[in-house]
């Protein structure tokens, strides 16, 4: 054997060797004492829940260490939390672990047995998230454990979903009315959606007559054709001539 090729297979066996002394001490010390967290802090969310689930994010939190942060035992810990939508952890080592959690936005509320319940724009329904001046989704609801399924609620959240944020700020209520989806708007007319497949292309129509004064006044807006929308029940306005002197 050459002595180049007699000096490379002897440091291929000298890192063989390393390695197998390193890893078991690699091993031992990601589960060690000597990297466990001792200090969780939790970020990212707050209400009625945040005190819980920065509870049990502290409680699993300091079941790890610095070298071996299992998110999804993180996530099995706030299960029961579905305003949890996801986490983010950064270490601080030796002792420090930091969770930013990242949580569904409550969009309208659902009338669930004798009350209402919360749902975020993706379906998730949100248990003990707060509903007050959310829109209320007065449709038929189909769910599945903790989200909608498609069906009409799931299509009335959606066309809150695609409103923005000014004037999902002003519906009161989405239903299902002669024309379609329908939304009641605080000191607004009522808007006429229909089966809501363009949800975006209609709030731009909506937000551009809105914003005209010759619509001020209006009982309603038909939006099912966006590209003619319809102001409707205007009342007549007098005349300069018909104006008293």
């Amino acid at each position: 054997m050459a002595p180049f090729a007699r000096r490379r297979t002897r440091v291929v066996v000298g890192i063989a060797v390393l390695l197998a002394v390193l890893a078991p001490l690699a091993l031992w010390l990601r589960n060690s004492s000597l990297v466990r967290v001792e200090q969780v802090s939790v970020t990212g969310i707050d209400g009625s829940q945040a005190a819980e689930v920065k509870s049990a994010l502290e409680a699993a939190g300091r079941d790890m260490t610095t070298l071996n942060v299992r998110t999804g035992e993180l996530l099995s810990a706030v299960e029961a939390y579905p305003v949890v939508r996801s986490l983010r952890t950064e270490t601080d080592f030796p002792h420090g672990l930091r969770i930013v959690v990242n949580t569904h936005e409550p969009l309208a509320a659902l009338r669930s047995g004798g009350g209402l319940i919360a749902v975020a724009r993706d379906g998730t329904l949100l248990r003990g998230s707060a509903t007050r001046g959310l829109p209320l989704v007065a449709v038929r609801a189909t769910r599945r454990g903790d989200r909608l399924e498609r069906g009409e609620a799931l299509a009335a959240v959606a066309l809150l979903a695609a409103a923005p944020r000014a004037l999902r700020s002003r519906v009161s209520r989405v239903y299902r009315g002669p024309r379609g989806l329908t939304t009641t708007m605080e000191n607004g007319p009522k808007l006429y959606f229909g089966g809501a497949a363009r949800p975006a292309a209609m709030w731009g129509a909506a937000a551009q007559v809105l914003g005209s004064p010759t619509s001020r006044g209006a009982a309603y807006l038909d939006l099912r054709i966006p590209e003619r929308p319809v102001a409707g029940g205007l009342q007549p306005r007098r005349s300069e001539a018909q104006a008293p002197l």
